[in-house]
């Protein structure tokens, strides 16, 4: 099969390699659609991934094309979902139903072959078999719309609050979408990219509900208290820099909560007046990482599919860029050096 195949940091090449032969409990995907994870960025060219060669990528969707000794017959032909995390299945966290935070995880893309290919072995457990209404697009856009969903629910209900997210990549505006079916009051939103204006403008956000931070951190203060007085109750960091995470303590009401979403670019570092608004203001802050799938009603792919097959959500209108498999590097390099403005890059075949 062909493959984007990660040889070392900065030496991806499109590859023939051996399809993958699925083991007892795995089968065999032929992939339909792999999107590029902000992640794969930095993996492919600064920090290299757990081990090499691999081939990254872990949001995507297919069709079975085997199994181990057609050991799941049924599932041959059907169109799935991937999650991409391998929970050991033993630890305390995988005994607790929260596969999320396994201790000993294996992860699709990263620690062992993933979904820039023509096919990819994945564990049974790990597939959910998709509603004819849902795309292999939009099936593609599962992880990060479940990462989203996760962010979401550890802040509790949002009905009737003033929700801050602050940071429109892809996750931020897959959580503005999701904060907006789930009927938050008011959803205020920081961006600086006019892509992002104008996704977050088709997804129902007004336009004086949208700040860019071009405009200086002193107009942005005003902003927020001209639409949330003081402070919004709930606030989203999606962009994982300190700045950003000082933005969120000064932003949120008191009492208020604040969840961690963006990965941190560097050390986090804490002013010691940021500690004293923490304190004062008595703020929660909790941290979300991936998202919860037990392959079961109401966990957070579930919470996901129910709403597309409903159509209250559209992720598909953030797809900016289509690529063939064989010209993907173009989306990596589109990411990489920032020479076009993209919200979500999609391998479709």
């Amino acid at each position: 099969m062909k493959a984007w195949v990660l040889n070392g940091i900065n030496d991806i090449s499109f590859e023939d390699v051996s399809a993958p032969a699925p083991e007892r409990g795995w089968a065999l995907v032929k992939v339909m659609a792999s999107g590029i994870c902000g992640s794969d960025i930095p993996r492919i060219y600064k920090t290299g991934a757990h081990k090499h060669p691999i081939i990254p990528g872990h949001e995507f969707s297919g069709i079975v094309e085997k199994t181990y000794n057609n050991e799941y017959e049924k599932l041959i032909g059907k169109r799935v979902g991937v999650f991409p995390l391998i929970p050991c299945g033993k630890c305390d966290c995988c005994r607790n139903r929260h596969p999320e935070m396994c201790e000993n995880y294996n992860y699709l893309g990263s620690r062992c072959d993933g979904g820039f290919a023509e096919y990819v072995s994945v564990p049974v457990s790990n597939l959910t078999v998709l509603p004819d209404e849902i795309s292999y697009e939009c099936a593609a856009m599962l992880e990060p719309m479940a990462v989203a969903v996760h962010a979401m629910r550890q802040a509790g209900s949002v009905k009737g609050k003033a929700v801050l997210v602050i940071g429109l990549g892809t996750i931020g505006l897959l959580l503005t979408m999701f904060l907006l079916d789930a009927g938050a009051e008011k959803v205020l939103v920081v961006g600086n990219k006019d892509v992002q204006k104008d996704a977050a403008t088709k997804l129902g956000i007004k336009s004086e509900n949208y700040f860019d931070t071009r405009e200086g951190e002193a107009s942005f203060y005003s902003w927020l208290h001209d639409m949330a007085g003081s402070g919004a109750d709930l606030v989203f960091e999606c962009v994982g820099s300190n700045d950003t995470f000082s933005q969120a303590v000064l932003s949120a009401a008191p009492k208020g909560c604040i969840v961690t979403v963006g990965n941190p670019h560097g050390d986090m570092t804490l002013k010691k007046d940021e500690y004293w608004k923490i304190l004062r203001k008595q703020l929660t802050i909790t941290g979300t990482w991936n998202s919860t799938f037990l392959g079961k009603d109401g966990d957070d792919w579930d919470y996901v599919i129910q709403r597309l097959r409903k159509g209250t959500i559209m992720p598909q209108q953030l797809i900016t860029h289509r690529f063939s498999l064989e010209d993907l590097e173009n989306g990596f390099e589109i990411m990489r050096d920032k020479s076009e403005a993209y919200i979500k890059i999609m391998m479709v075949r």
